[in-house]
């Protein structure tokens, strides 16, 4: 079961079905869901996703999905989840653009790769980013992500693999990521 995690100024937990709208809403902006798989959905598809959140990946316990909510609104989505692409846990993590800029990104990725070290007991954790996507590279290179390899997608661009070892950082130290 989906674990809650607490940050400085976030809270990540669980979906509930009052969250439908505000998920949708997240991934309708194109300004998200152009770096999410494979780029903007119709609304049907979406609110489809929504539902198999709850009819397969919380009801098999398939992996972790997560909430991401600042002052009680949502702002954000996360997960962490084992794929074959990386052979290994890729984290995954989306904010909206009204909360960009503040760090919350950082924050984001930090309790989720706090989580797959602490909790999953994962040696290294891994992400994939369109390499235009400029703004989660960099965040994610501050983090401690090094680029592993390029992967030439079949429209001609590129996805940058990258990963993060436990202890990657010099000043590594446990993250404020509490379950509760």
């Amino acid at each position: 079961m989906t674990p809650v995690l607490r940050t400085e100024r976030l809270l990540l937990d669980p979906y509930t079905p009052a969250d439908e709208e505000g998920f949708v809403a997240l991934f309708q902006d194109t300004r998200v869901s152009r770096w999410m798989g494979d780029g903007p959905a119709t609304e049907a598809e979406d609110r489809a996703l929504f539902g198999r959140v709850f009819t397969k990946v919380y009801a098999e316990n398939l992996f972790d999905v997560w909430a991401v909510r600042r002052d009680g609104r949502l702002v954000g989505h996360a997960e962490i989840k084992r794929t074959d692409e990386v052979d290994g846990h890729e984290i995954i993590y989306a904010l909206a653009p009204e909360a960009w800029g503040a760090g919350l990104g950082t924050e984001i990725a930090e309790a989720v790769v706090a989580y797959g070290f602490g909790t999953l007991g994962l040696t290294e954790v891994h992400a994939t980013v369109a390499e235009a996507n400029g703004a989660s590279l960099v965040l994610l290179e501050r983090i401690g992500f090094t680029r592993v390899r390029d992967v030439r997608e079949d429209d001609g661009s590129t996805t940058r693999v990258l990963t993060r070892a436990r202890g990657a950082l010099a000043d590594e130290r446990p993250r404020p990521v509490l379950p509760s």
